[in-house]
């Protein structure tokens, strides 16, 4: 009897230290709170000389605020996500404004979103580089497309991995 109190108690010590990552949440969205500032001085920087705005030096301010936004929204998904798979449930279900993937995206798919928008963000900044191409040294430009090139073939592996794991799931299931 004494065995199962003990190992009773150290099962539940060892599940309320879920709450060690509570800090790790609150820190990101301190890091959401600092990038809003960084757009919202990139915003008040750049619309006090939009008399002054070309259509190239326009498009790489919009894609900069485009990709901090991609930024917030990972931050946003990581802590929601996170929270939900490793400390607790966020007990938000009746909110109208309760994103529709709250509650489903689990490790697996958050992986692969995480994946997508440092894709997604790499592009950006692929972009921008070849928006400003005449200035661009190209071999910076030759490592950000290595770069690039290796995150998509790192998110096509993970998804490729992922699609495995599930179907070696279901066969195993199906026996």
């Amino acid at each position: 009897m004494t065995g199962n109190r003990f190992e009773r108690g150290f099962e539940n010590t060892l599940f309320a230290s879920r709450w060690l990552m509570a800090p790790f949440y609150v820190g990101l969205v301190l890091a959401l709170l600092a990038l809003l500032v960084v757009f919202a001085r990139e915003l008040l920087a750049e619309v006090s000389q939009l008399q002054a705005l070309d259509e190239t030096h326009a498009l790489v301010w919009v894609l900069s605020l485009i990709n901090l936004s991609l930024a917030g929204n990972l931050l946003l998904m990581v802590t929601f996500a996170g929270y939900e798979n490793f400390v607790s449930k966020l007990e938000v279900e009746n909110h109208p404004d309760r994103p529709a993937w709250m509650g489903r995206v689990d490790f697996s798919n958050m992986k692969l979103k995480l994946v997508a928008s440092i894709i997604a963000i790499s592009a950006i900044h692929l972009l921008k580089a070849f928006m400003s191409i005449n200035t661009t040294d190209k071999t910076a430009l030759a490592w950000q497309l290595a770069i690039h090139g290796t995150f998509v073939v790192t998110g096509l592996l993970l998804a490729l991995m992922d699609w495995l794991g599930d179907h070696g799931a279901e066969n195993r299931h199906n026996r």
